[in-house]
């Protein structure tokens, strides 16, 4: 337990019994794990939230995974304590959908990518933001965010955990700040992961780009947002994404599945959602645009909403009934 994090063994077991709508059947309910995994890209702990499924703990099966990530100013928890998202899981379960495993990392603000340049580790433990928690995990050495999930996370998972340790049996999802990053690790490890949702996710990052890159779509977010984007979030997005052309197309979504379709990676299925009022409408609706063009077949929704957690508990159960079409097949 290296750099004063502590490590977190609890387990919780949820006890939650409701009735399936239209039936008398009662829900079982999964199991929700706290842990923590090292991490080599990051050099540190990182805590991790584990879903396991009502029949986990009662068979020898191996499982699906589907991994969700947390928005900007997120943590690992916020998909059980926001989201509900275990609920949903038990739930969707009991009424036919095939169970996964379900695992919610903690990102930071990192934008789940690696950073373009390495950070400031004092100047950031000394502004730690309020809801940011331990510095010695929210401040790491080594910043490589993607190589965390798809590299050390993954083999963690598959060696911890009864898996279905292959790319067809893992996929990936987040919203806003995590809907870029699951598209993100999707695209640039397609042998990885062969299936990838967001919700409200941030795909049109060069519309906040620096002059030089920026590519604004129409219909983009009002000055409100702007003000604020260009405040805390934008700081931590251009500390990451860079300052030069180079930096911002390595780290576009668009750029990254040309390069991957380039070198001939298998193209993974990809589901895009967002809110009729929510700021990043504009770039979802860019990001479907850029890819109808390039006959790139994606799954792509707009329902009434805003950038909630009231529109992301609504169509989680979406995306991890998607998920599990595409990443629990026998």
């Amino acid at each position: 337990m290296g750099g004063g994090v502590r490590r977190y063994a609890t387990v919780l077991t949820l006890a939650l019994l409701a009735p399936v709508a239209g039936s008398a059947q009662a829900v079982r309910a999964g199991r929700v794990v706290i842990d923590s995994a090292w991490s080599y890209a990051l050099g540190t702990y990182k805590n991790v939230v584990v879903y396991l499924p009502p029949s986990y703990d009662r068979s020898s099966a191996r499982y699906p995974v589907a991994y969700y990530l947390h928005g900007w100013s997120g943590n690992e928890t916020n998909w059980v304590k926001a989201g509900h998202l275990d609920t949903s899981m038990d739930t969707l379960i009991a009424g036919g959908m095939r169970e996964m495993i379900v695992v919610m990392p903690d990102g930071d603000d990192a934008w789940w990518m690696t950073s373009n340049s390495l950070p400031d580790m004092p100047g950031c433990q000394r502004t730690l933001p309020a809801y940011a928690g331990d510095a010695g995990t929210y401040c790491v050495p080594w910043p490589h965010y993607d190589d965390y999930v798809a590299f050390d996370l993954v083999r963690w998972v598959d060696a911890r955990y009864r898996t279905r340790a292959d790319r067809a049996h893992r996929g990936v999802a987040g919203l806003s700040m995590g809907g870029f990053g699951a598209l993100l690790l999707a695209l640039q490890f397609p042998e990885t992961f062969s299936a990838a949702a967001s919700h409200s996710g941030v795909l049109w990052p060069l519309e906040w780009a620096p002059l030089g890159v920026y590519a604004r779509p129409a219909g983009s977010a009002d000055s409100t947002w702007n003000r604020i984007w260009n405040n805390a979030v934008g700081l931590s997005m251009r500390a990451v994404f860079g300052r030069d052309t180079t930096a911002w197309y390595a780290r576009d979504p668009v750029h990254i599945l040309d390069r991957m379709r380039a070198r001939g990676a298998p193209l993974p299925k990809l589901k895009v959602d967002c809110g009729a009022g929510d700021p990043f409408l504009a770039g979802n609706r860019a990001f479907r645009d850029a890819l109808a063009a390039r006959r790139v077949p994606l799954v792509y929704d707009e329902y009434a909403g805003v950038h909630d957690w009231n529109y992301w508990r609504t169509h989680a159960r979406e995306s991890l009934t998607w998920l599990a079409t595409q990443i629990a097949a026998p």
